[in-house]
């Protein structure tokens, strides 16, 4: 095996002041190994950096072998940024479910919007979803002698049968036995039910809420926490599915049912184990619950409690709201689902003098969908709904609309794109910080 073939991460970026820096590292270098150990990914380098004496084996951009060798600080980080977590590549994904939104894609975008992945490393590192039927057995070793809890589990039924059905896959119908291995491990999962109607609502949701919950006991709950989402379909789905989407209707049945089943959780377990996603009140047009309702907000992943953690965090900073502006005006785009939630907040923000935020609450014609989520608009729906209108002074746009690591909507419109179409000025909103800087800076 040649230097240029050795598996290998690739580093991007080197913090200033850092050990690394100080050493004389680059982007563009490789990191091989660390105390003659190969890197798989993030986790590796981690743990193995957690020593206070280190040799690593490197290779620059010229592809020149290097050794290094480092003391410091136990857990001292060393300042080095990779270009992914997963050195050796993606564990895909041999699910093939209706509702996963890989497949509710039109085709001919960038590529990273199809790769599906079923990876317990993206799990542990930054909380996605795996369903745990593509892991071979030296992965679920790995698990238990590294510690990886918590996981992140799309669980959905765990009835054998329907949880086949949903995951297209037969060894979905393993997730009960599974469970029971995180907890013979003592480690936890939080997990995630996609409700279907017609498939895993109704007694099936009744069935696998209960089924997880008997494993919510001990000093260490294997299910630490459960999430019920609605299922999300776009025009783009195979026309062959099964799937019919959630009506105002079927989401407050499912809030009813879900809301008795939590009253015997809080007092069987002292808490409320199971959440309900925002988008069932928004879409059953019924009033969120209070702040006090989503404890420490386990799965705010999942949009539980973000509506209203976001509204905290928001009457919070607007204490440092000034009383008077120069005059202004900013358009304010989101998902139509959060347009009476966000209310109060356009409400205060406009009583600053001077001051006026329009908000533009758009439902996603390219998903077509009748009531969207804010990080689903595309730029394409921006455009159509603002062309020609009088944006003010700039458009405020959250940053959950673009890719995670550049200005690029899923529609792959670049933000530039939209602002030289709409003739205005965008700003990029990642926080409440910002958003209210740009308002009354």
């Amino acid at each position: 095996m040649t230097p240029a073939t050795l598996q290998s991460a690739l580093i991007t970026r080197v913090l200033p002041d850092s050990i690394a820096a100080e050493i004389g590292f680059e982007a563009g270098d490789r990191l091989v190994s660390i105390n003659g150990q190969p890197l798989r990914d993030l986790i590796d380098y981690r743990f193995l950096c957690a020593d206070e004496v280190l040799e690593l084996e490197v290779l620059d951009a010229k592809g020149r072998k290097h050794s290094v060798e480092i003391e410091k600080d136990y857990d001292e980080d060393l300042g080095l940024e990779f270009e992914t977590a997963l050195f050796d590549g993606l564990i895909q994904c041999n699910n093939h479910c209706p509702f996963c939104f890989i497949d509710q894609q039109p085709p001919g975008k960038r590529r990273s919007l199809y790769l599906k992945d079923d990876d317990y490393r993206l799990s542990f590192l930054y909380g996605s979803y795996l369903t745990l039927t593509n892991l071979p057995p030296r992965e679920w070793e790995r698990i238990a002698q590294m510690r990886l809890s918590p996981l992140y589990v799309s669980v959905h039924a765990t009835e054998p049968e329907v949880r086949i059905r949903l995951l297209k896959n037969l060894r979905a119908g393993q997730i009960l036995d599974q469970l029971r291995w995180f907890q013979e491990h003592q480690l936890q999962i939080h997990a995630q039910v996609v409700v279907c109607p017609g498939i895993n609502d109704q007694e099936h949701l009744e069935r696998t809420l209960m089924d997880l919950a008997a494993f919510h006991r001990g000093d260490i709950p294997t299910v630490a926490s459960i999430a019920v989402v609605p299922v999300g379909l776009t025009r783009f789905r195979p026309l062959e599915d099964e799937l019919v989407p959630v009506t105002t209707e079927k989401a407050q049945e499912v809030i009813a049912q879900v809301q008795a089943l939590q009253a015997k959780f809080r007092q069987q377990y002292g808490t409320t184990l199971a959440w309900l996603a925002d988008e069932w009140f928004l879409m059953g047009r019924q009033p969120l619950p209070p702040e006090s309702h989503y404890e420490d907000y386990p799965q705010i992943g999942n949009g539980v409690g973000s509506i209203q953690q976001f509204l905290r965090q928001f009457k919070s900073a607007a204490k440092r709201l000034p009383k008077q502006v120069s005059p202004r005006q900013f358009t304010w785009v989101v998902g139509n689902a959060v347009e009476q939630a966000f209310q109060p907040i356009v409400q205060r923000l406009n009583q600053v003098e001077g001051l006026q935020v329009n908000l533009a609450a758009l439902r996603s014609e390219y998903w077509g969908q009748q009531i969207s989520v804010t990080g689903l608009i595309t730029g394409q729906d921006i455009l159509s709904a603002l062309q020609g209108q009088d944006l003010g002074d700039g458009i405020l746009l959250p940053s959950l609309m673009l890719k995670h690591d550049e200005e690029k909507f899923l529609d792959d419109m670049t933000v530039e794109q939209l602002a030289s179409q709409l003739k205005a000025e965008i700003t990029v909103i990642p926080s409440i910080e910002a958003l209210l800087e740009r308002v009354v800076a």
